[in-house]
Order: C-alpha cells, then structure tokens, then sequence
C-alpha cells in the first residue's frame, strides 16, 4: 500500500486563527458599580485563565451595572446592554 494511503490523515488549522475566550453579560455582575473591567480584572475574578488570549464579551443575560469594559471584541447585543446600563466600551486591538 502506498506511504500515502497508510499515513492519518489530518486537518488544515489557519494560522491566522484568533482563539477567544469568551465572557458572557451576567457574569459582570460580579464587579462593583463603576469599575474598569479588562483583561486583568477577568483573571482576578476568575472569569478567564490567562489574560494572554483574546477577550469577546457576548450579550447572553443582562447587565444591571454602569461599568468600563475593555476587551478586544464585543457582539453587537453586548455593546447595546452595556450601553444601556449606563457604562461603556473600549475595544483594544
């Protein structure tokens, strides 16, 4: 059989590829009233492992808390809640 055919075959991984890691709304609750949140704070409280990843915020539950969010991506449903709770967002590269 020919070496081709013996060998595993294997996916195409881009090396271009952005690996997040994603926060949702509800848990920013956890912070206080006014509080800048960025890569930093999400590892002190747990949230995320490393501060070394990228960060996208999703829209998934509400945000009762005017807070400063920095993360390198928000969805669009996110930007709108945070917005409406009176904080705001800061969107890093």
């Amino acid at each position: 059989m020919p070496l081709q055919r013996r060998l595993p075959k294997r996916g195409f991984t881009p090396l271009s590829r952005i690996e997040y890691s994603l926060v949702n709304l509800k848990q920013l609750e956890v912070f206080e009233v006014g509080s800048v949140v960025d890569a930093e704070a999400f590892v002190a409280k747990g949230l995320i492992k490393s501060s070394s990843n990228a960060i996208k915020i999703l829209g998934n539950g509400e945000l009762s808390k005017a807070l400063k969010v920095t993360a390198t991506k928000f969805s669009q449903s996110a930007k709108d809640k945070i917005v409406a709770a009176g904080g705001s967002i800061e969107e890093k590269i």
